[in-house]
């Protein structure tokens, strides 16, 4: 099962440039979560400041016990080989083939046996739908191949937690799609804690089990998908729209003027609820996702503490699935 990811209260910051302050959430063990937020947030940089490639100014990443942040460096050193991490762009040697670039974690941080290694590569290469690709250089297969290749390449050490940096970028929405079931159907296989960047909507909306958003220097929510998904705040409703009328401006956050001219004038259009479409499930053969009963447990043992609306989503989502004599009495932790 994947590992719990505690982050409290942590504040990044390049020279004078704050990137974002007091950021705390918990990444809950085995489940799925998403960031959102535009261009510019410091998502990226939240990536890298998990792993401990990036050390913030204040705060805590605890992971078995171990500060991302502050503890030695051996013990940080260690505790990173439980993370896989699927760059933006796959981050591939071009001069290598796609066996030898998912082979590089093994020979490099493992002494296991060229046959060993061989089994594991290609293993996670079927994984990923690329058997038969595996002599081809980079260069000579598509973009979401060099994704799906960067993704098994992240899975050879069998990571308990997986970063995912904006997996979707340059994809169209078929492969988009295709990628979406993986990431959905990679946590029914390994059960591992996952956090991905994104700015696709589609992903955001039918892959998470939690949702966050950076805006402003600061984490605007993060919990439970119904949280975000159900939010009356300016900045999320704005970006789930892909409007223009609201806080995000092109460049960079909209000052108080133009947000009050806004709302006066004729271009400002009424916010519709968002629907809440189904979670993806596993495809068939697959085992269910172990996350499930567990999120489902979590999620109804908090249900008093969330936002109205978000509390008549999950009622609603769980009432579908039959769940509906747990939800009058959350409190129980019965969770069955």
């Amino acid at each position: 099962m994947g590992i719990e990811v505690v982050v409290e209260g942590l504040t990044m910051s390049f020279g004078k440039q704050n990137i974002w302050q007091d950021v705390s959430l918990t990444l809950p063990a085995g489940e799925v979560s998403v960031m959102l937020g535009p261009s510019g947030t410091g998502k990226t940089v939240f990536l890298k400041s998990l792993i401990g490639l990036l050390k913030p100014q204040q705060g805590r990443v605890l992971i078995n016990g171990v500060d991302m942040v502050s503890s030695p460096e051996r013990d940080i050193y260690e505790t990173r080989k439980l993370f896989g991490l699927m760059f933006q762009d796959g981050a591939l040697f071009g001069s290598m083939s796609l066996f030898d670039n998912i082979a590089f974690p093994l020979r490099e941080h493992t002494r296991k046996r060229e046959s060993e290694i061989r089994r594991i590569v290609m293993e996670r290469i079927e994984l990923v739908g690329l058997l038969g690709a595996e002599d081809k250089l980079p260069g000579e297969i598509s973009g979401g191949m060099r994704k799906r290749a960067g993704l098994a390449r992240a899975l050879v050490l069998d990571p308990q937690i997986v970063l995912c940096d904006e997996p979707d970028s340059g994809l169209d929405p078929v492969r988009t799609a295709y990628l979406s079931q993986l990431l959905i159907d990679l946590n029914a296989r390994i059960d591992a804690t996952m956090l991905i960047v994104t700015h696709n909507l589609d992903i955001a909306a039918t892959v998470p089990d939690n949702m966050g958003m950076f805006f402003r220097r600061r984490l605007v929510t993060f919990g439970p998908r119904e949280v975000l998904l159900t939010s009356d705040e300016p900045v999320v409703t704005q970006f789930l729209a892909g409007r223009r009328e609201g806080p995000i401006g092109m460049s960079e956050e909209k000052d108080a003027a133009l947000l009050a001219a806004e709302a006066a004038g004729p271009a400002s259009r009424p916010t519709t609820p968002r629907d809440i479409v189904p979670q993806l499930e596993p495809s068939p053969g697959l085992p269910p996702r172990a996350a499930v009963t567990r999120r489902r447990e979590r999620v109804l043992g908090m249900l008093d503490q969330l936002p109205p609306a978000a509390r008549a989503a999950i009622r609603d989502t769980y009432a579908r699935g039959a769940a509906a004599p747990t939800l009058t009495a959350p409190a129980t932790g019965s969770g069955s």
